[in-house]
This record gives structure tokens, sequence and C-alpha cells, in this order.
């Protein structure tokens, strides 16, 4: 995982709804394109953003994709951001 690339993921406010609309568990991509006003296309890059960045995975089920929260990047991120701030983590002991 590159920080640079998951930062760049989360800077656009739709990828930011997206992982909030995941936050209640794995959804099909035209559930997520059913939230938005943009073209499915449109969200379909954004996922594929998304998932580059690491931040959700997917699984084929059918003619379906499900999408979900990949919460070992979401939690590398806090680690990141905690030690930054000066908190108790493990990278601040490397």
């Amino acid at each position: 995982m590159s920080f640079q690339q998951t930062f760049k993921a989360l800077s656009d406010p739709i990828r930011r709804d997206i992982l909030g609309l995941l936050r209640a568990g794995p959804m099909a991509a035209g559930e997520i394109a059913a939230h938005f006003t943009v073209s499915s296309a449109t969200i379909s890059h954004h996922l594929s953003i998304l998932k580059d960045a690491g931040l959700v995975m997917d699984d084929k089920q059918g003619k379906y994709i499900y999408y979900e929260l990949n919460m070992s990047v979401v939690d590398e991120i806090l680690e990141w951001i905690t030690a930054l701030k000066g908190g108790n983590s493990n990278e601040k002991d490397r």
C-alpha cells in the first residue's frame, strides 16, 4: 500500500462517501451507484481507484461485484496518524 495513492483516493468527496456507505457492510456496485447522481461508469471509476489504493476489496458473485472496506488498510492509516500525533503505536518504536 502506498500512502500517496491512499490519500489521493481519499481526496475525492464521492470516494469518501462510498467508503461511508461500505461501513455498513458489503454492497453491490449497482447499490452503491444508486446513492449518487453521477453515472454508473463514474462510480465504477471511483471504485477502481479505491480498489487500487487498497481501501476496498471486491468479490464477484455471479453477474454482480460486491465491494467492502479493507479494514487492514484503514488500520494502517490510523496507526500512522496516531504515531504522527505522538500517541502509542508500534511505528513509534521503529
